[in-house]
């Protein structure tokens, strides 16, 4: 045993204490096996760090809104702003990879979200509190620059070339990362032969855990830059889609399907998004 009887004791000791914290921060009603195995697999570490289980937690808030269909897609309504996708849908995930043409190396884009229908793949980026927060810019490495993208890529390209450039700036955006979303998500939709769509959702939250209210002025500003980013890749083979919470609770309630009105319902009163 190459850590002893004590140490492993110690590790199940410990898997078995961040496995209780997250199930602690999910619905009682959600498939937690299936939620934890995603985090699992994916590269973030919010199962050993305990990030999940922190009150800013956006991974937490993604997880339960999205945790209740991955086994009944068909349940999820259209995300606002995607209702052309071909919708129901026939899966959904969570933490799911989008790779590069270069797989399986480089580090690749992790969707916090994802439904694939009949036509389209949609991939959503979550956001919590992350754009209300001191804002890091992101980088692109030279491989970003590979022409591998094809002819209908343009307008992220141009936004790649103007981030990196500081043609364009944005103070509470993280657009590189949008860009790099939209690049694994096209190879993904060449790979499935499917039409494919971006969605980014963010909350809108008043205050922070502590009781401190949130600025209306960083709101506001997040809230432009996120249409601007919209506005300029318009027109790309990843059709981008801005939706809030707010928004996508809503829907959920306009099915008038008890069981979903009642998620929306747990969603809003845990999260406050």
């Amino acid at each position: 045993m190459p850590y002893g009887r004590l140490g492993q004791t110690l590790i199940k000791y410990v898997a078995s204490w961040y496995y209780q914290r997250m199930t602690d921060a999910l619905f009682d009603y959600l498939p937690t096996d299936k939620i934890i195995a995603a985090f699992e697999r994916s590269p973030g570490n919010e199962l050993a760090s305990g990030k999940f289980a922190s009150p800013e937690s956006s991974a937490a808030l993604a997880a339960n809104t999205f945790g209740l269909f991955l086994d009944r897609p068909g349940d999820l309504p259209a995300v606002p702003g995607t209702e052309e996708c071909g919708w129901p849908a026939t899966y959904v995930a969570i933490e799911e990879c989008a790779p590069f043409p270069w797989w399986p190396r480089g580090r690749h884009p992790w969707l916090d979200a994802f439904a694939e229908t009949a036509s389209h793949i949609i991939g959503i980026e979550s956001k919590r509190y992350e754009p209300y927060r001191a804002k890091q810019t992101g980088k692109f490495s030279d491989a970003y620059w590979r022409p591998v993208w094809g002819d209908d890529m343009a307008p992220f390209e141009r936004m790649r070339d103007c981030l990196a450039s500081g043609e364009i700036k944005f103070e509470r955006l993280d657009a590189v990362q949008l860009v790099k979303h939209a690049f694994g998500l096209r190879n993904e939709a060449n790979r499935r032969g499917k039409l494919v769509a971006l969605v980014y959702l963010y909350a809108e939250p008043e205050t922070w855990p502590n009781g401190k209210k949130v600025s209306d002025g960083d709101k506001e500003v997040h809230a432009l830059e996120a249409q601007r980013f919209q506005s300029e890749v318009a027109g790309a083979e990843v059709a981008f889609k801005v939706c809030t919470y707010k928004e996508l609770l809503l829907a959920l309630r306009k099915t008038s399907d008890a069981g979903l009105c009642n998620h929306a319902d747990m969603v809003q009163q845990a999260f406050q998004p």
